[in-house]
């Protein structure tokens, strides 16, 4: 197969259209076109069902595309370890973790890593979803649960605890609950029973004590640890949260102070590809050294 065909059907698999693609490629529509047409031509076999919202990919698409990813994103572990200073760490960087632990705990960090590494080329991608790092879609992971894929190196970065928050403004219009079974009668805040969380067991404010027969009630359902903080600051009702998201908040008041969630393991991940990788031995000994500074 010709290399640079190739290179131009993945951008389009990827894209799922000929204008992406070739605004991507810095390539005109019809040249991308061209391309497809004459790859499929040289192989005999359609890749594209074409109509008017789009393309989809045959069968034989599918095939070749799974083979595509796995070349490019072998290619470009490559390309980043044949670059890399052995002196000196630098060169592009993907990390992604958690909305809420991405957004509150570790972007703040991230002008001091800099500051000492100013040739690492960072990006932060805050995604509940887990990324697949086989498939380079990132070259770090921070999970807050342990990682199911295959032939990734973990290392336990942290322990998460999670308690129960409300405002100040929530506390002085309903009161809080001095008991657990007192929760029947509060606004509880919940990730959707039928939607995956990042965090194992995020609902346990529902089961804490003797809830009711019939369950509790919530108040509000959000599919965000972050959106669920936000609601918990408008003071919507009671939720629970990691104590690393409150951490400083003045307004927010622990509800039932003995009363804990599961603790959540936090994992630092990458591919065993990278396990020589300088920028990733770097990142990971900042991040060791600022848990080691928070007060969790």
């Amino acid at each position: 197969m010709d290399w640079d065909k190739l290179r131009v059907f993945h951008a389009v698999a990827e894209a799922g259209s000929f204008t992406h693609a070739g605004e991507t490629l810095n390539l005109s529509q019809s040249a991308v076109s061209r391309q497809i047409s004459a790859l499929e031509e040289s192989l005999g076999v359609p890749l594209f069902h074409r109509h008017a919202r789009g393309l989809i990919l045959t069968e034989q698409g599918e095939l070749l595309h799974r083979t595509a990813r796995e070349v490019f994103a072998k290619l470009s572990m490559t390309e980043a370890m044949l670059t890399e200073s052995r002196e000196h760490p630098k060169g592009p960087l993907k990390v992604t973790t958690t909305v809420a632990f991405g957004s509150t705990w570790l972007t703040p960090r991230i002008q001091e890593f800099l500051s000492i590494y100013p040739d690492i080329q960072l990006t932060l991608l805050v995604d509940d979803n887990e990324l697949d790092l086989a498939m380079r879609e990132a070259d770090i992971a921070i999970r807050m649960n342990t990682p199911r894929q295959p032939d990734l190196i973990q290392r336990h970065l942290m322990s998460i605890h999670f308690h129960l928050y409300a405002h100040q403004n929530y506390a002085k219009r309903r009161g809080l609950p001095k008991t657990a079974q007192e929760l029947d009668s509060h606004d509880l805040i919940i990730w959707p029973p039928d939607v995956r969380a990042p965090v194992p067991s995020v609902n346990w404010p529902l089961d804490v004590g003797e809830p009711p027969a019939g369950g509790r009630r919530p108040a509000f359902q959000v599919n965000s640890t972050y959106a669920i903080y936000r609601a918990v600051e408008s003071g919507l009702g009671i939720a629970a949260l990691p104590d690393f998201l409150v951490d400083g908040n003045k307004d927010l008041v622990r509800v039932l102070p003995d009363v804990a969630g599961p603790k959540v393991d936090a994992y630092f991940v990458y591919a065993e590809e990278l396990r020589h990788s300088k920028r990733i031995a770097v990142f990971r000994d900042f991040l060791v050294k600022k848990v080691a500074e928070t007060p969790f």
